[in-house]
């Protein structure tokens, strides 16, 4: 393989990232809004919908083996290489948890809830959605100020992951909405774990550009779910 048609693969590799950080974003958003509206058919949708973000992630990684096989890289590529191979791994990891929040979803519709505990899912789904663009976006301009966002960017969603517990025991007088109120408490979990991938890919961006690997917060420790 020419270095000319090794950067190509790369670039069309790239491509094919971005792809599937757009169809991870957006099963999320889905499934946010599956679960405030009780839109039982869209969280369905959301269900199937990610075959296609799991095949990005065999592709993707089939086809850095195959550049690799060919090509021995060099610093710079070597790193870009790298921060493919973890981010589109986050990638599929956040399609996992918009499912999560799509069958939680499902598993709780006939229960009655808090229309304050959606509120607040509502707007943990608007600030994770907005961390997985920005560390896309951050990775397809190969801007080191827009990656070095995303942990002020995660506070807030930390922040409101802790609220959602306090809001369940509010429902503890009534089971059924108790029930709800513990798998919503999963559900922001998941959408909060999403955040923390969001800026996992952050970190794998400030790796691209700098060439050194430095965590961003304390999330990069927990093991991905």
């Amino acid at each position: 393989m020419t270095r000319e048609s090794f950067h190509e693969s790369l670039e069309r590799i790239e491509l094919d990232l971005l792809m599937q950080g757009e169809l991870a974003s957006t099963a999320v958003q889905r499934a946010v809004e599956a679960l405030v509206g009780g839109d039982e058919r869209l969280a369905l949708q959301v269900i199937d919908d990610d075959d296609p973000i799991d095949d990005l992630y065999l592709k993707i990684d089939q086809e850095v083996l195959e550049v690799l096989a060919l090509q021995s890289p060099v610093a710079a590529d070597l790193r870009l290489v790298s921060a493919i191979v973890h981010s589109c791994l986050h990638l599929e990891r956040i399609g996992d948890q918009a499912v999560n929040v799509a069958k939680l979803f499902l598993a709780t519709k006939d229960l009655p809830g808090s229309a304050f505990m959606r509120q607040q899912l509502e707007e943990m789904g608007t600030l994770v959605v907005g961390m997985i663009r920005t560390s896309m976006e951050s990775f397809a301009k190969r801007d080191l100020e827009l990656c070095l966002q995303l942990p002020t960017m995660d506070d807030p969603v930390d922040r409101l992951n802790r609220a959602t517990h306090l809001e369940a025991l509010k429902l503890a007088d009534d089971p059924k909405a108790l029930d709800w109120g513990m798998h919503m408490n999963m559900a922001a979990r998941a959408l909060e774990r999403v955040g923390d991938n969001a800026v996992d890919i952050a970190e794998q961006v400030g790796f691209l550009l700098t060439g050194e690997f430095r965590e961003y917060t304390d999330a990069s420790h927990d093991d991905l779910d």
